[in-house]
């Protein structure tokens, strides 16, 4: 999913519980699925970001010389101003774009 593109909210606005249990029936179950969701998208935005910095990464032995890079400081800044990875999460979770499944429910239910 393309993250920079997303509806995020930027800021932390008052969620409803209801809203929230509607698909698994328990808070704290939907806060365990965003809370993994946040930590995948957090993990594949840190390794983009990442790879993007690697190209402006000098390996000289050097610690006089400190380099500062305007393009570099632009792309952290990109990344710095998107919403956080549990609002997008949330977002993702709103319009029902994200699987998640309880294999106890399901196994209690064949037995």
């Amino acid at each position: 999913m393309d993250y920079k593109k997303t509806k995020a909210a930027l800021s932390t606005v008052s969620r409803d519980l209801e809203v929230l249990t509607m698909e698994t029936g328990n808070i704290y179950e939907t806060v365990m699925i965003l809370a993994k969701r946040a930590n995948q998208i957090s993990s594949e935005l840190k390794e983009e970001l990442n790879q993007k910095l690697q190209e402006f990464a000098s390996y000289t032995d050097n610690l006089e010389e400190i380099f500062e890079n305007r393009e570099q400081i632009e792309i952290s800044k990109f990344y710095e101003r998107l919403p956080k990875p549990s609002l997008i999460a949330f977002e993702e979770l709103k319009e029902s774009e994200i699987y998640h499944r309880n294999p106890t429910r399901e196994n209690n239910q064949r037995i």
